[in-house]
């Protein structure tokens, strides 16, 4: 079952009097309970497609369809309502709520939109024991390693059970230890939840947990591997990247 996909998906952005396109033409399909990463040089166009993904941003011409309805037009109310409910986000730099516990900073997408604590309190507890701070619950963030923080943004992407999470250079600001154990956890989500998880990274060790890696450059697609389209090995993914940036 398709989750999300793209069609002819092109973006150019305006820098002074120059048209910069970021993306061109772009079709892409994420299959239910995918780990895709998105790997490519600077500049090639990955996180433009993540945010064009997630309706962060709007393409300028081309469509996204999250579960068969195209979200790429939508007005800003419906957008946000979308991005709340269907769409989950992990970003580099984890964008916790300094004054609120781990367990609030989860929450937050739920309290927003209105629901009572009692209505997901197993689901929360649940997610506490998956990212593995049951005994964090009640700690702020300036009381969390970085690793930590990274496992409640994690957590805080699932509470709403969306169609999709994304993520933007989840590991990018951990040391190689807690990193690691922030990817171990995205693969288990997926084995264990049924999570469909698209992943921006330019570390060919992140990219190697996933079960499909996509190849930009110059915004458009020009290697994939994983499936039918090659094995994925940490070796296969440094040469194609080291083949990109010749």
């Amino acid at each position: 079952m398709i989750i999300l996909r793209t069609e002819a998906l092109t973006k150019y952005y305006k820098m002074g009097i120059v048209m910069v396109e970021a993306l061109r033409e772009v079709d892409l399909s994420i299959e239910k309970g995918e780990f895709v990463a998105i790997m490519g040089p600077s500049g090639s166009g990955k996180s433009t497609l993540l945010h064009l993904m997630g309706g962060l941003d709007t393409p300028t011409s081309g469509e996204v369809f999250l579960a068969d309805r195209c979200i790429s037009k939508l007005h800003d109310f419906e957008l946000t309502r979308i991005r709340r409910l269907k769409i989950g986000f992990i970003f580099q730099f984890y964008n916790l709520i300094p004054t609120l516990t781990a367990a609030e900073n989860i929450s937050l997408p739920m309290l927003i939109d209105g629901k009572s604590l009692h209505s997901y309190r197993d689901w929360l507890n649940q997610l506490l024991e998956i990212v593995g701070l049951e005994d964090r619950a009640d700690h702020k963030p300036d009381q969390l390693s970085g690793g930590q923080q990274q496992r409640v943004a994690i957590a805080r992407a699932f509470i709403n059970k969306p169609e999709i999470v994304l993520a933007d250079e989840p590991t990018g600001n951990l040391d190689t230890h807690s990193g690691a154990m922030i990817l171990d956890l995205l693969k288990r989500t997926c084995d264990e939840l049924g999570a469909t998880i698209v992943m921006v990274t330019h570390d060919p060790r992140a990219a190697s947990y996933a079960r499909r890696v996509i190849f930009l450059r110059d915004g458009r697609i020009v290697k994939v591997l994983g499936g039918k389209e090659g094995e994925i090995t940490l070796q296969n993914i440094m040469t194609e990247m080291a083949a990109l940036e010749t």
